[in-house]
């Protein structure tokens, strides 16, 4: 799609609506592209005209319409204008989303901030299905979500941070993957010299911690897969953490276990032995066939032995990660992956909408996937199927290129909601991220005003630069409010 503007240099925001609801119509530059649109902004009101398969559509928006979510600053206010014009002309081609025109990571994070400027939960739907023109069922998860996450923002003291530890191996690449990771025979070399350095840099964090005055509340160790590693050099870097200061009064420590093919008794005493208290095991589904086809290299019988481990070892906060949509998989499949998890009772089960990034081994050997419908009744069993087993949603998150444009759940029970996740997703306070990969946020909680410092994606690059990494972190102001 070609695409021309007018009074205003926010193409990013207009590609970002039209990738959302165009997502087969690529933005060309290509002057005999067939399919074309123009964004225009005149003061407080903006026009949009698309030509789409031969049909015009024209859309728009105005500024006082915004009510309690007008932006402070021009820019943002203008943003918000151009997407929304652009936003409402498509929908007359392409029909309502169930986001409507939220095309944001942290739709949860919108309405906490409408929430903290006074508006009630009925205001805040109002606002979601009225103006945005949320299915009214997306409304609700991200009022729950909003209101989830200001109760953990309660919890949180000046000088708190958490923690993000990155692992970058796994046993094998899935199909669906982006992330910076290696499979572990192909990058065997670097296993050991990468542990040598993050057990460095470990050690290092806990002086750090102590010299900033900072509290960490809550550790993830992610990755890739943490448990890829040796019992042997997951008790070598847990052991750098034992120092730390504050470190018996964590509010959670986390190991994302991830792959059922990693886990074994040691590895899991290992865990428990330092403290961690929360686990992952993912099946992603439970058939055979779809796991073949998605490159995992286990079997469901796997998950089942490797889950009923955690329990015997005494884990008593386990996640199970789902994948609505995945190669192969149907409607009826999810249904019967999610209910034999149901009936394991983990204490959070989070429901994925799958999302096909550059990168992605799916995109260079298409399979057949799961249609837009099917993956929206994929998540609408979620959604009847957990509350009646006595789960609640509390964290959210959406990404690019997720099939039908849906979203990422998190499920708890017994109240055991993931510390981390939360702030992490909700950015409510700051986090220092170890290892390569990461990205560490210092958060100002007064403005809401995030910087982020990333760190080196690939280990080889992450081994070369650490000293670097440390000394660059001294200079980091972390906000203590």
């Amino acid at each position: 799609m070609r695409l021309l503007f007018q009074g205003h240099g926010h193409r990013y925001a207009v590609e970002q609506m039209v990738t959302m609801l165009l997502p087969g119509d690529p933005v060309s530059a290509d002057p005999a592209d067939p399919n074309q649109g123009c964004v225009t902004l005149t003061g407080d009101r903006a026009q949009a005209v698309f030509t789409v398969d031969g049909q015009r559509f024209q859309g728009q928006a105005e500024l006082g319409e915004f009510g309690l979510d007008i932006p402070a600053d021009r820019p943002a206010q203008e943003q918000r204008l151009v997407k929304m014009a652009t936003y409402r002309s498509l929908i007359q081609h392409t029909g309502k989303p169930a986001w409507g025109a939220l095309s944001g990571v942290r739709p949860a994070k919108l309405v906490r901030k409408w929430l903290e400027r006074g508006a009630d939960s009925p205001q805040c739907a109002q606002l979601l299905t009225g103006l945005y023109g949320l299915d009214r069922d997306k409304a609700i998860l991200a009022i729950r979500c909003a209101q989830e996450a200001r109760e953990i923002d309660r919890q949180l003291a000046p000088g708190d941070v958490s923690v993000y530890i990155g692992i970058p191996f796994c046993p094998s690449r899935c199909a669906y993957c982006s992330f910076i990771s290696h499979d572990v025979k192909g990058a065997l070399a670097l296993v050991e010299p990468y542990v040598d350095a993050l057990e460095r840099e470990l050690l290092w964090a806990g002086d750090y911690l102590r010299r900033k005055g900072l509290r960490p509340r809550s550790v993830y160790m992610g990755g890739g897969t943490p448990t890829t590693l040796s019992h042997q050099q997951l008790d070598r870097l847990l052991t750098a953490l034992d120092g730390w200061p504050g470190r018996s009064g964590l509010a959670e420590f986390t190991v994302e276990a991830g792959r059922p093919d990693t886990i074994t008794r040691s590895k899991l005493e290992v865990l428990k032995g330092h403290g961690v208290g929360r686990i992952s095991v993912n099946p992603q589904t439970l058939s055979d066939q779809v796991l073949q086809a998605m490159g995992r290299a286990h079997t469901a019988g796997q998950f089942r032995e490797a889950y009923a481990l955690a329990r015997q070892v005494g884990f008593d906060a386990v996640n199970t990660d789902l994948i609505a949509g995945l190669p192969q998989d149907s409607e009826a499949g999810f249904r019967a992956t999610l209910d034999e998890i149901v009936t394991l009772a983990p204490e959070e089960i989070t429901v994925h909408t799958l999302a096909l990034k550059h990168g992605a081994g799916l995109l260079a050997n298409p399979q057949r996937l799961p249609s837009a419908q099917e993956v929206a009744a994929m998540l609408a069993y979620a959604a009847q199927t957990l509350p009646a087993a006595g789960y609640r949603p509390y964290y959210l998150y959406r990404q690019k290129y997720m099939t039908g444009a849906m979203e990422n759940l998190g499920w708890t029970r017994r109240d055991r909601a993931s510390f981390y996740n939360i702030v992490m997703m909700e950015e409510l306070g700051s986090v220092l991220a170890l290892g390569s990969g990461g990205v560490t946020k210092l958060v100002d909680r007064k403005s809401g005003g995030v910087t982020r410092h990333t760190n080196p994606k690939y280990p080889k690059e992450y081994l070369e630069r650490l000293g670097d990494i440390l000394a660059e972190r001294e200079a980091f102001v972390w906000p203590v409010n």
